[in-house]
């Protein structure tokens, strides 16, 4: 018996030379520039962070006021106008429902407020990091 041969392979064509397109590269080098600038810690870099930390301080204030404000006048109020701390609702002092009850509500809203306005403002820095420089 004769052995099996190999069947010869048809002849290949050359592929053309691969040519390479990177558009995202062109519409990056702005933010690559203001990205070094924070990596490095250049003056501009640092002017940036601390815009970021600066806007999460004022937020932080405001709503730190708010509470004051909300929770800390209460008692206040019941101490000019006596009247309005002898009112009852459902059998239970206004005051204990207001300092007691409500006020968890309250605290959660704020708490809430400030995670969404906190991210607003992160989203703010991370658009501005990302714009490409014109």
């Amino acid at each position: 018996m004769a052995a099996p041969t190999d069947p010869v392979p048809p002849p290949r064509r050359p592929e053309p030379p691969r040519t390479r397109i990177v558009l995202a590269e062109v519409s990056r080098r702005g933010t690559d520039r203001t990205r070094s600038e924070l990596t490095e810690q250049t003056r501009v870099g640092e002017a940036l962070v601390r815009g970021l930390v600066r806007a999460q301080l004022a937020l932080a204030l405001r709503l730190a006021v708010v509470v004051l404000v909300g929770l800390g006048g209460l008692p206040w109020l019941f101490a000019i106008a006596p009247a309005v701390g002898r009112v009852t609702v459902a059998g239970v002092n206004l005051p204990w429902l207001l300092l007691g009850v409500a006020a968890f509500p309250f605290l959660v809203a704020v708490g809430w407020a400030y995670v969404r306005l906190a991210e607003r403002n992160e989203q703010d820095f991370s658009d501005l990091v990302q714009r490409p420089e014109r």
